[in-house]
């Protein structure tokens, strides 16, 4: 079983100067949906995005790819605090 809190922030915290402000937050976890909010420094908001969402993307695409062979689906929501 794949434990996505801890995945989530071994993707985002080495891209993130101030990982003492990196908060995941579960905000749904049913059956087959699950709902991740992750909230940053305003100044690594960039860093985490990517140039035209690239990064975003692929952390996204890594999570889907993780929850499909779990027969979930699952959201990430990336905020700055």
């Amino acid at each position: 079983m794949i434990k996505f809190e801890e995945l989530i922030k071994n993707l985002i915290l080495p891209l993130v100067a101030y990982p003492e402000d990196v908060e995941i937050i579960k905000v749904k976890d049913e059956a087959e949906d699950l709902e991740f909010q992750v909230k940053i420094n305003p100044n690594d908001f960039g860093r985490v995005i990517g140039k035209d969402g690239y990064i975003a993307r692929a952390i996204r695409t890594i999570l889907y790819a993780g929850a499909s062979k779990e027969g979930k689906r699952i959201h990430l929501d990336i905020n700055s605090k």
